[in-house]
């Protein structure tokens, strides 16, 4: 099998290099601390690079890129140590946009018009997708939404909130603007410094009610969750890359603190981990979307894995550099604070084992 890469799938990883390649340390603490987390004249940028364009279909206006060209691209976000919320503000509302038929707010959403973002947890719900505490009540034309959402990730950026809730009985998703009459945010900022917040919803109107079913909800949220796992494989080679040239650097004794065997094993270790996670990303990635119960359960398997052992490299960083490598003057303190985000975004490690073992 030929594992090369295409000659678009190389100009996308390059792209993603060149526009990440700026972003050093300091940079990017000040881009999250700014008042939403983040800018939007930045994401007008990657918006015009088409990488927002990659995970719609060319019928809806998009590049039409396949599940390895997204994880290509959420492997090189991850790699560069990116602050570019893509998987949750892009990539995502993207898949539900173009899949549920609101081709007029994924035009805005592609362009880098508008950032849209998925209201889907609860309160008491842990990863569940199933809406129980947020209402849809048919007004006319329109839906009524009442209730609460929590963990809104991009809570102050987004202009649309696709908001899960039941309707007739199951779980549906509906479109509303965030400045509508109704809609209330309390944001908080997560452990990567992103911001995201609860969103508290009194009959809210939704106008656009998008044609996904349960079940392709279900699809788009594990297709989500192979991005997650990719981007957390770019930040485990970067996290692996900075702790290989500081070991050699920093010097103990007289001597590299690479130079002692026992590091120099675990470092081994740590290679051989990404190296099996990078295997299990792909296996997953190229799975056939035909069968779609094995394909969820290939991403499921991957996430865990991906995200227990990135976990770990992450943790290994942390111990060589020792206790500056937590902070947000390096790099690493970034990127394993992303990948804490990362491996719990629709369920943590035990809970996709669970569901892994469950479709065995």
């Amino acid at each position: 099998m030929n594992f090369d890469l295409s000659e678009e799938q190389e100009m996308f990883r390059s792209s993603v290099e060149r526009f990440a390649a700026p972003v050093d340390v300091e940079a990017r603490r000040k881009l999250r601390l700014s008042p939403a987390g983040y800018h939007r004249e930045r994401w007008s940028q990657l918006a015009e690079l088409g990488l927002i364009a990659l995970a719609a279909s060319e019928d809806a206006g998009g590049i039409g890129g396949s599940p390895v060209d997204l994880a290509l691209i959420s492997e090189a976000i991850g790699t560069a140590n990116a602050p570019d919320p893509l998987l949750e503000n892009g990539i995502l509302p993207a898949l539900l946009l173009d899949r549920g038929g609101a081709t007029d707010a994924l035009e805005s959403v592609l362009s880098g018009e508008q950032i849209a973002t998925l209201a889907w947890a609860e309160r008491a719900q842990r990863y569940s997708i199933e809406a129980k505490g947020v209402k849809a009540e048919a007004s006319g034309d329109s839906f009524r939404l009442t209730g609460e959402k929590t963990f809104v990730m991009g809570a102050l950026l987004a202009d649309l909130l696709i908001v899960t809730a039941e309707s007739d009985g199951e779980t549906a998703c509906f479109l509303l603007p965030k400045d509508s009459d109704g809609v209330e945010v309390r944001a908080y900022r997560l452990t990567d410094g992103s911001i995201a917040g609860e969103v508290k919803l009194t009959r809210a109107a939704a106008s656009i009610k998008l044609d996904l079913s349960p079940k392709q909800l279900a699809e788009i949220v594990s297709e989500a969750r192979l991005y997650a796992a990719a981007e957390m494989v770019g930040l485990g080679q970067r996290l692996l890359d900075d702790t290989l040239a500081y070991v050699k650097e920093r010097e103990q004794f007289g001597v590299a603190i690479g130079s002692f065997q026992a590091l120099q094993h675990r470092l081994v270790e740590a290679y051989a981990k990404i190296e099996q996670c990078r295997s299990m990303l792909y296996r997953a990635a190229l799975a056939d979307r035909a069968d779609s119960a094995e394909w969820q359960r290939a991403i499921a398997g991957a996430k865990a894995f991906i995200g227990e052992n990135v976990d770990a490299i992450a943790r290994e960083a942390v111990q060589m550099h020792g206790g500056m490598g937590i902070t947000d003057e390096l790099a690493i303190g970034h990127a394993m604070k992303r990948v804490m985000v990362l491996a719990r975004l629709f369920g943590d490690t035990d809970t996709a084992l669970a569901e892994y073992s469950r479709a065995a």
